[in-house]
């Protein structure tokens, strides 16, 4: 298998060089502890499998056994990406379990969140772990302590110190994990700037939303839309509302699944019509915004041909909104382009269940309309 040195992996241009996840540190750190457990001294680089199967070396630091418990550190670097848990110290406490042979036990300890809400695939009450870190962690004890597990069990506590505060910088409140971080990886590493980690978030939102019992998601690009539909639908659990980004199509198709009933989505003008010229994807670096539209959409209310034309010349969304104020008539646009909103995502989804609600704001979080 291909071989990585962790400690002196080769810079990339900046901005793409990738990084390790918390649950590869984690398994790190916890491997590390085990191997102090068997020669009475913590190695200062571990070799680490990752669930994608690579074998890469990490440092360790403040290793130490004493009275029966190995305790080992693996400082996470996230590359490239602007992750909150980026230097996060992974730490693995592991002791011995006489009388459980072959067991490995893993908790969270302080720093790692525990999960309060069904719908993550997680134990409500039980540390914030996910499954495939879980699931690595306890390989790589096995791999170096098979020996110890023929007569006793191995218990393998994960904590991370100050990950409580960095925790509020996530949206683990929302998902119903107090008190830390989760911990996180599928693959192992982390890629720059990741999008897979954030649709995935979309979709576990929606999920955690279902599983409470809720029957509607307001559905937002960015944290000013939030604040903006938060004030709005003051009477709505705060597991109602989901940051999708730029991640329409999935949120919807997990509503679908999750049969929720009401869908109300908050946005901006340029969001707003990426959607309404049926982009399921909104991201900037993708399809320009359709200012053909936005002219058609303005022309519907009244606005003269050559402010139309002069919004079907401009690049944004944003400039056709500033013009058409400027007339009096932006009420009346922000109206028509809300039910163009629907009408192009509900001709997508017309065999689901959901309704459809539009809040539209500007860049200072006021309110310009609501469409249903």
């Amino acid at each position: 298998m291909q071989k990585t040195i962790h400690k002196t992996m080769q810079k990339k241009k900046k901005g793409t060089r990738k990084g390790f996840t918390t649950g590869a540190c984690s398994a790190a750190a916890a491997r590390a502890a085990c191997l102090g457990l068997l020669t009475n001294e913590v190695p200062d680089v571990v070799e680490c499998q990752l669930p994608n199967g690579q074998q890469v070396h990490f440092a360790v630091t403040d290793g130490y056994c004493e009275n029966g418990l190995a305790h080992a550190v693996v400082i996470k670097d996230a590359g490239d990406d602007p992750d909150v848990t980026h230097k996060a110290a992974l730490t693995a406490d592991v002791r011995l379990l006489p009388g459980y042979p072959d067991q490995v036990l893993i908790k969270g300890g302080p720093g790692v969140g525990v999960v309060t809400m069904a719908g993550l695939g997680l134990a409500v009450n039980g540390p914030a772990i996910n499954p495939v870190p879980q699931k690595n962690i306890e390989e790589n004890v096995r791999l170096v302590a098979a020996s110890l597990l023929e007569t006793q069990g191995l218990e393998v506590t994960i904590s991370v110190p100050d990950g409580e505060a960095m925790a509020k910088r996530t949206l683990n409140a929302r998902l119903g994990i107090v008190g830390g971080i989760s911990i996180l990886g599928t693959t192992g590493i982390v890629h720059p700037y990741s999008t897979a980690a954030f649709r995935d978030s979309v979709i576990q939102g929606i999920q955690v939303a279902s599983n409470q019992g809720q029957d509607t998601v307001v559905l937002t690009t960015g944290g000013r839309t939030e604040k903006f539909v938060i004030r709005e639908l003051l009477r709505l659990a705060p597991a109602c509302f989901v940051q999708m980004g730029d991640f329409l199509k999935y949120a919807l198709d997990t509503a679908v699944k999750e049969d929720i009933q009401h869908v109300i989505i908050g946005g901006m003008v340029g969001k707003l019509t990426k959607m309404a010229q049926g982009e399921t994807i909104t991201h900037a670096n993708r399809n320009a915004v359709n200012t053909d539209l936005l002219a058609e959409l303005a022309a519907g209310v009244g606005v003269p041909e050559d402010v139309c034309d002069d919004i079907r010349a401009a690049e944004t969304a944003r400039y056709a909104g500033e013009r058409i104020e400027a007339l009096g008539k932006g009420a009346e646009f922000y109206q028509a382009l809300g039910n163009k909103v629907i009408s192009t995502v509900m001709a997508r989804y017309q065999h689901a269940s959901f309704d459809l609600k539009v809040l539209i704001c500007d860049f200072d979080g006021n309110k310009l309309a609501e469409t249903e």
